[in-house]
């Protein structure tokens, strides 16, 4: 039986890659945005030559009726670190509230079958770790406002969960990373400055951990936690490949080669060892800055999922899509 769901922040970088995955399954999709900074409405139409796709152009605060579904998917949220740290308003809005809105509405369909609630939260929701990796009975303990309200939102769901039995998934991915991100990543974001020549400002020198993890790869594990009906249940998702991220700003570098960029800005990889200092901006530090991120997915493996894309394989295609596409 095909499943309906709704999507939230269908147009945003994740929630496109999950919305496109569910389509492709052949499954309803009721796809809602609001239309941030960060959507692009060239998903919509995309999705809009899916017959199985309809949208509605909305804040998840604002929704006040569910259809029969089996599925709600949140990705809707606000998740630039750096914006929550200068205000926490819209976090708080979009991350807490919002998720408190759909809590309600399910349980108010308590009288007919309760859809999941399938709630993208983050790993960052359980601070940094030097060593090892978080589990996901492990304590939450966020770093920054942004962190703090997803972690908030996680607590939200369990609390609905035992007080009104409103079913829920809730997924804790490591960095997404893929084709479609907005230029605030760390990805796109580098892209850009190389392709206007300008340097690339780098945090705490670069020196911080992140473990990536493909969309597509994020989104397939959504598929295989729907179909293999999981409920009532907490998943890590992680990538098997973890760098600092200024090893990450090298191989982007790198990866545009020894070759003029749009904005005639030479890049020379000639040399055996990369001078980084000539690219970064080091002046910046964030406030709350975690060093190290990294979870223990195997719960999820144990339904047979694992991440098929390979990162510096894919960083390749990233940087040739981003690479003089930019319109600034």
């Amino acid at each position: 039986m095909k499943k309906v769901v709704y999507i939230t922040g269908c147009l945003g970088f994740i929630g496109s890659y999950v919305t496109r995955a569910c389509l492709k399954k052949g499954w309803y999709v009721r796809g809602i945005d609001k239309f941030t900074y960060a959507s692009n409405d060239k998903f919509l139409k995309e999705f809009k030559q899916y017959d199985n796709f309809v949208f509605e152009r909305k804040d998840i605060n604002d929704i006040d009726w569910l259809y029969d579904c089996d599925y709600i998917i949140n990705t809707a949220a606000e998740t630039h670190v750096d914006n929550s740290i200068v205000s926490s308003d819209d976090f708080v809005h979009s991350n807490i509230n919002g998720v408190h809105n759909l809590l309600e509405l399910i349980r108010k369909r308590n009288t007919f079958k309760m859809p999941t609630l399938l709630h993208f939260s983050t790993d960052e929701v359980y601070g940094d770790i030097v060593d090892g990796a978080h589990k996901e009975t492990d304590l939450l303990k966020p770093s920054n406002p942004y962190s703090a309200t997803k972690a908030a939102a996680d607590q939200l769901i369990l609390a609905w969960a035992r007080t009104y039995q409103v079913p829920y998934v809730i997924v804790r991915p490591t960095n997404n990373y893929g084709i479609g991100q907005y230029v605030e990543k760390l990805i796109p974001k580098v892209c850009k400055y190389i392709d206007i020549g300008k340097k690339i400002p780098l945090h705490n020198n670069g020196e911080p951990y992140r473990m990536w993890l493909h969309a597509k790869d994020t989104a397939q594990a959504i598929i295989k936690m729907i179909e293999r009906n999981v409920v009532n249940e907490i998943f890590n998702i992680s990538g098997d490949f973890e760098q600092k991220n200024i090893d990450t700003v090298k191989k982007i570098i790198t990866t545009y080669g020894d070759s003029d960029t749009k904005m005639g800005y030479h890049i020379d990889v000639g040399e055996p060892e990369l001078d980084i200092s000539d690219y970064c901006d080091f002046s910046y530090d964030r406030e709350g800055q975690d060093v190290r991120y990294s979870v223990d997915d195997s719960k999820l493996r144990d339904l047979g999922w694992k991440p098929e894309c390979n990162f510096d394989e894919e960083l390749k295609s990233i940087v040739d899509f981003y690479k003089g596409n930019f319109i600034w």
